[in-house]
């Protein structure tokens, strides 16, 4: 398929959203799309989907968007990969942006390859980092031979450039206090219907794993834990934070994956980061080093993660976390 690229303009945010409340990637893409706009002098669209989601519309305004269009209709709530699919993909032949950015979550990555494949567009998955060359060509960096190198992929020859972004790796702007101009969000013709829909939601369960991207406080556990993760576990609940791994962890099944850190896992940017076991390999710092305050405890005094750490201690994790718990916990009982 011949395209003519000069045809294709701008930069495309999709917000994604349940029950009416934005996914926070959404915001992070939100910014840094305006980065990228910004950079090739072009402009930045939010594409907002859902049944009465018009003030997510407006928000993606008051945070930096140009524009907003908006397709609002029961057919897209709850989510289901072919009404998304359909109507993103009419949109994109439409309007032709050039840049499209979906986040890494289960809903961006399930529905991002039926809009990239009948439209012919270049999509990169699982991206950590974006920029745009002098061309206006997407740089999209992700993590490849599981963690240990990064590539960076260009699609020169097919438009829209798309790229699914882990969520975490970008800081959001705050929304703008402002009124949002009547002409900045354009309600656009919904072109799917409830009977030519291929699926039906019969049941919605809701997971109970915890995002730890959202955490304020994350204690990480790595091979050093040697299966044991109480100590961990317990630190955590103490300053209500979340529990977190590294791969070395995963790997060994002592924590579920949705808990890994790392260029293979999630992006935290916690106010607390406590690694206990972990010796600071590049690709678990990747995942961290974003966070405000880190506290290594490690065996090994020459392990690379006290580099990386604002405060170290050098002790078994098996007998300093304990005692940090029992000292959190004495306080806590004295505030009370």
């Amino acid at each position: 398929m011949t395209i003519d690229i000069d045809d294709y303009r701008g930069v495309w945010v999709f917000v994604e959203q349940h029950d009416g409340e934005a996914v926070p990637v959404s915001w992070e893409l939100l910014t840094k799309g305006r980065e990228l706009a910004d950079e090739m002098g072009e402009p930045l669209t939010a594409l907002v989907m859902g049944d009465g989601v018009s003030h997510l519309a407006d928000e993606a305004v008051r945070r930096g968007a140009d524009h907003a269009l908006l397709a609002d209709d029961p057919v897209f709530e709850p989510y289901r990969a072919d009404p998304y699919g359909e109507q993103f993909r009419t949109l994109v032949e439409e309007r032709k942006p050039s840049i499209v950015l979906i986040g890494g979550t289960h809903t961006g990555r399930d529905f991002a390859g039926r809009v990239a494949v009948p439209a012919h567009a270049g999509l990169t998955a699982d991206c950590t980092e974006l920029d745009v060359d002098d061309e206006g060509l997407l740089l999209a960096s992700r993590p490849t031979f599981g963690g240990d190198a990064m590539a960076t992929i260009k699609c020169p020859s097919h438009r829209p450039q798309m790229a699914t972004v882990r969520a975490g790796v970008f800081d959001a702007s705050d929304p703008v206090e402002t009124d949002v101009d009547a002409d900045a969000v354009e309600e656009v013709s919904v072109v799917v219907e409830e009977k030519d829909t291929l699926s039906k939601v019969i049941e919605r369960v809701v997971s109970d794993v915890v995002d730890i991207t959202d955490a304020d406080v994350v204690v990480a556990g790595g091979a050093g834990c040697e299966g044991n993760f109480g100590p961990i576990v317990e630190l955590a609940e103490a300053l209500g934070g979340e529990v977190a791994a590294s791969r070395a962890a995963v790997d060994e099944g002592w924590v579920e994956p949705a808990r890994q850190v790392g260029q293979t896992g999630k992006t935290v940017r916690p106010h607390l980061y406590i690694a206990a076991g972990i010796s600071g390999a590049v690709q678990h710092l990747e995942g961290m080093n974003d966070s405000d305050y880190v506290v290594a405890i490690n065996t090994d005094p020459n392990a690379a993660i006290f580099d990386n750490a604002d405060y170290g201690i050098v002790g078994d994790l098996h007998e300093v976390l304990p005692q940090l718990t029992a000292m959190i916990r004495e306080k806590q009982e004295v505030v009370a």
